[in-house]
């Protein structure tokens, strides 16, 4: 990872898991792993996702790994606050994994191949660990998906400084719309892609306060920093563009997402 454009902080750590406990219904609805199966996540950060994960297959053998082992701690303890005896945590390179060849039965990833500069290149590494006929699961968003209402130009372009900041840091925050081909050049087989689009306004207020907030405009919001330091917008244009992207949430206001999961297989030979 060459660099993680929302930062670090409680805040995020916050965001990561309100995006995750959110969208659980939406973004881990199929994924169950069976009893004796053994699954590898990947950038599983500060545990937000795995505790979904393990507790959608408690049969299942979860190994969660982080290159950040402040992160990996706070992980252990969501997971022991949850009484999740199925999930251990270990320290892991996507580009230089620890493990066997062919010693899992699955692989899950989300929101972890954006912040890659060498998608394929990572996929290849999970491909390997991967047994033959094993199921790699990968979830990504597409921040050019977005759409609100009202429209605001400034909004927009504060959505759009994200993204280019990203790209700068050697990240695609675009990349839910490059899965299908992404998987297959990198030697998987049995690609399928499926969008899962949320809707928000002011008859889901769980979504407006979970998903276009707490999540959307908050991970928006971590951007300012790198967005004026690299000069892609004015403090006055960011802020205008900020109070934009909070008018949406208001009773008249929409917000649309599209995120992208992927389910592939390792070749037999």
């Amino acid at each position: 990872m060459t660099g993680y454009v929302h930062g670090y902080g409680k805040r995020e750590s916050k965001r990561l898991k309100d995006q995750a406990d959110t969208l659980a219904r939406l973004l881990h609805r199929g994924t169950r792993y069976p009893a004796g199966s053994r699954v590898l996540e990947l950038g599983c950060g500060t545990g937000a996702q795995t505790v979904h994960l393990a507790s959608g297959s408690p049969e299942a053998e979860i190994v969660s790994a982080d290159l950040s082992p402040d992160s990996l701690e706070i992980a252990r303890e969501k997971a022991a606050r949850r009484g999740l005896a199925n999930v251990s945590f270990q320290q892991a390179d996507v580009f230089a994994l620890p493990f066997a060849p062919a010693s899992f039965d699955h692989a899950f990833v989300c929101f972890v191949l954006e912040h890659l500069a060498e998608q394929e290149r990572a996929l290849r590494c999970i491909r390997e660990v991967l047994k033959p006929g094993g199921t790699l699961t990968v979830i990504e968003g597409d921040h050019r998906s977005w759409y609100a209402h009202p429209y605001s130009p400034f909004a927009q372009k504060a959505v759009d400084c994200l993204v280019a900041a990203q790209a700068r840091l050697g990240g695609d925050a675009n990349i839910g719309r490059r899965l299908y081909p992404l998987l297959g050049s990198a030697g998987f087989c049995q690609v399928k892609v499926r969008p899962k689009t949320v809707y928000v306004d002011a008859s889901r207020p769980g979504l407006v306060e979970g998903f276009s907030k707490n999540t959307f405009i908050a991970m928006v919001e971590a951007a300012e920093k790198q967005a004026i330091d690299m000069g892609l917008s004015t403090k006055e244009e960011w802020d205008q563009g900020i109070r934009d992207l909070y008018r949406a949430t208001e009773e008249d206001g929409t917000f649309l997402y599209t995120f992208f999961k992927a389910r592939a297989v390792a070749p037999a030979g």
